[in-house]
């Protein structure tokens, strides 16, 4: 085992770039074949080392002598391309070859800064700071030929991985190889020349994706994949509580028969992410799996095995009848008192979505070991090194210096590797012996039971009309448990009243619509809260007010009179806090209206229908309203009467992100975020029971299948605006499409997600 490099990076900040020569090349300190983990498109699992010196511009990057370009990525790929969008950024800048690009999914060094991949926010965060990067490296490479040359600068230009000028041309390789020494103050980055959007060649147009070949020829390395020489297997047995329960009494007399069980451990986790949890310990996958089951143990369970998911709901709108509860967020004029006190007329809804699962295909799974050096390596798929770090240091009271995350692909994370608890355990159990290398590999069943779900919620929207029927307030009441009051509460604002929110669990609420007076009030369910731990699942923000927001808009609408579209493009007015305020955000609510427009005519709407068939139409930003994707969804659907199975027959986004970095990427994001907004909409969900997840697998947790998915058409807004977000944000609008399209082909409003047969025949005979 090399020696691990955990000191600080010779002066470089999070926003500084330090540009310097050095020999040698970046050292992550573990076995090579681990090391190929870290680059998606190693050959056989081999790194190929550099050549020569190497000369590294910024954090960032390296360039060898032989004018490879290694590109240093802390997102996650977890199937996105997020290393070839971002590599593709540096290297349009750097005006390098993409022949010439490998990228590095680098380790949990503090050098890095925060690591977090999540929020739809790769791309975004990424744009700024390699576009940076590679102008550095791009001047400080025109300067050193100048300098050979006895040139001034502006007569040298870089082009294609060489710089030319009128003495002739000189490759970046063979510059590195020269010699080269440049620092740049953080002052004179913030006004580096950026290539002007239009000249922009590798950005926006079709790329071979660095990573796609060896996922698809099997070579790629997940977390599922990693080894080590000597390490035994764990396997846990999970109590019958997310919290509360406390292990009584453990027999594995049983056990002990099976060839290879070593022992259980019972786990004493001082960070509380796995209390009352014990792992079993073997020499094999099978045998850790075959003992466990063997295993006698006694829990005093805590109090949430009486809790199921309606306790959830009738806590959640108990909640919100307490006025006093909750954070109110500054939405410009929150009295919205006298707006309904002199309403002509008003209506009020309720909305529910059921707990979902993330269900994502690779189980939760981490190699822990301490190496002779004494760090401990963590070698697992993670989305959010810089949470998990902390946890796994209170975990194992240890400094955070000592411990270092090893970047694996993950096999789908959709958020729920953002919490990064399943570290924990494997973390206790090597402690527990020593230091020597544990793996722990959860089952489906375990990883569901385990599932950090997205919380059940309740919603309650009011809004207030004048005698014309214009809107002129509007009231937004959300109860559910919230993720990162959970797992980062530092993260959480506060409201006008000085209380806490989670934005994860309201954003959408805060909408671009003109409405007049705008209450929205975020209310955390305790409950919910003390029986699991809820987490954060693909979608941006909640998943649940879009749905709610939109399927209001269209009752709204109704209630007014009005054609459901028009209706909201009438309120998407780009002035005062909806004009956008930041970079990414300009153009506010035109751009929203921009979409909303190009799926109505993507759809046909206005179009007749045949009889029980009907259009719909929905709206969301995405997230933050200073980083808003602006997405729209139009759908067709046909529903069966007899049976209530309604029919998606067509799916339409629009989409303003800003530039699109990768075409492909983008579109292929889109689908399958489009496409698990249908799967939550109708089929996806499922139920506390006795303070467990009702569904354990696939037989009866059944997402959308192959079958079931309609045509869907993705189209872009051209524009100049930075890249936004867009991993998530087309899941948001789709469930509202389709309920607002089965209110036009039958004339019955759904308000529970998901939307199921039963309640369609229910609601039917109701009509």
């Amino acid at each position: 085992m090399s020696r691990i490099s955990r000191g600080k990076s010779g002066g470089i900040t999070r926003r500084g770039f330090l540009i310097a020569m050095t020999s040698v090349g970046m050292s992550f300190g573990f076995p090579r074949h681990l090391l190929a983990a870290m680059n998606p498109a190693s050959p056989d699992g081999k790194v190929l080392p550099s050549e020569g010196d190497v000369y590294e511009p910024s954090l960032w990057y390296s360039i060898d002598t032989a004018g490879k370009i290694k590109v240093n990525i802390i997102r996650s790929e977890m199937g996105q391309h997020v290393g070839t969008a971002i590599a593709r950024i540096l290297a349009d800048e750097l005006e390098a070859p993409w022949d010439d690009i490998e990228i590095i999914h680098v380790d949990s060094d503090p050098r890095w800064g925060f690591m977090a991949t999540g929020g739809s926010w790769s791309v975004s965060q990424s744009w700024p700071v390699y576009r940076k990067a590679g102008a550095a490296g791009r001047i400080a490479l025109i300067e050193s030929a100048a300098k050979k040359w006895g040139i001034p600068a502006a007569q040298c230009k870089a082009i294609d991985g060489k710089i030319v000028s009128n003495k002739g041309e000189i490759s970046y390789g063979k510059l590195v190889e020269l010699g080269l020494t440049r620092q740049f103050t953080e002052d004179e980055l913030k006004t580096l020349p950026l290539k002007p959007n239009q000249d922009l060649k590798l950005v926006g147009k079709q790329v071979t994706s660095l990573d796609i070949a060896n996922k698809t020829n099997g070579k790629s390395i997940y977390g599922i994949d990693a080894k080590v020489e000597g390490m035994v297997y764990a396997n846990p047995i999970l109590p019958p509580t997310r919290y509360g329960s406390k292990v009584v009494n453990v027999d594995d007399t049983d056990a002990q028969q099976v060839k290879g069980y070593q022992k259980t451990i019972t786990l004493d986790d001082p960070s509380d992410s796995v209390t009352g949890w014990l792992m079993v310990i073997a020499s094999s996958f099978v045998a850790a799996q075959k003992a466990s089951k063997l295993v006698k143990v006694t829990w005093d369970a805590g109090a949430s095995t009486k809790v199921s998911e309606a306790d959830i709901i009738n806590h959640g709108k108990a909640l919100i009848e307490d006025q006093s509860k909750g954070s109110i967020l500054d939405t410009g004029n929150v009295d919205t008192d006298s707006a309904f006190a002199n309403a002509s007329s008003d209506i009020s809804e309720e909305y529910i979505t059921d707990t979902v699962l993330h269900a994502q295909m690779e189980p939760l799974n981490a190699l822990v070991f301490k190496n002779p050096d004494g760090i401990w390596e963590v070698h697992s798929g993670c989305q959010w090194q810089s949470l998990t770090l902390p946890v796994l240091a209170k975990a194992l009271a240890e400094d955070e210096a000592n411990i270092v995350l090893r970047s694996y692909m993950l096999g789908g994370g959709f958020g729920r590797r953002l919490n990064g608890d399943y570290t924990v355990p494997a973390a206790l159990a090597s402690k527990a012996m020593g230091g020597a290398p544990v793996k722990m590999v959860l089952t489906r069943a375990q990883d569901t039971q385990f599932d950090s779900a997205r919380s059940a919620s309740v919603q309650q929207l009011k809004m207030a009309f004048d005698d014309s029927k214009s809107v002129i307030g509007m009231e937004h009441h959300a109860a559910a448990g919230w993720p990162t009051q959970a797992l980062a509460p530092g993260f959480m604002p506060k409201g006008v009243n000085d209380e806490p929110y989670d934005p994860f669990s309201i954003a959408g609420a805060d909408h671009w619509y003109k409405v007049g007076a705008q209450k929205v009030r975020a209310i955390s369910n305790d409950l919910a809260m003390s029986t699991f731990r809820p987490g954060w699942l693909r979608s941006v923000g909640p998943g649940w007010t879009g749905w709610a927001v939109e399927s209001f808009m269209d009752e709204a609408a109704h209630h007014a009179g009005r054609d459901p579209l028009q209706f909201r493009l009438d309120m998407l007015i780009a002035e005062g806090r909806n004009a956008g305020s930041t970079p990414v955000a300009e153009g506010g609510a035109a751009r929203q209206a921009a979409v909303l427009k190009k799926a109505g005519e993507m759809i046909g709407w206005g179009t007749k229908q045949p009889e029980n068939s009907g259009l719909g139409i929905a709206s969301t930003f995405g997230q933050e309203r200073d980083m808003p994707t602006w997405v729209a969804c139009g759908v067709q659907v046909k529903v069966d009467k007899t049976n209530g199975l309604v029919d998606v027959q067509k799916l339409v986004i629009a989409i303003d992100a800003g530039i699109i970095v990768d075409p492909n990427g983008a579109e292929a994001q889109c689908q399958g975020a489009a496409l698990w907004g249908l799967s939550m909409a109708l089929y996806e969900g499922t139920e506390l029971l006795n303070g467990q997840y009702k569904d354990a697998n696939f037989d009866t947790y059944t997402p959308l299948r192959l079958a079931q998915a309609p045509e869907v058409k993705i189209e872009f807004i051209v524009n100049q605006y930075p890249p936004s977000g867009l991993g998530e944000p087309a899941v948001t609008p789709v469930a509202p499409a389709i309920a607002n399209a089965i209110y036009n082909a039958v004339g019955v409003r759904l308000r529970k997600l998901p939307m199921k047969p039963k309640d369609l025949r229910t609601a039917l005979t109701q009509a």
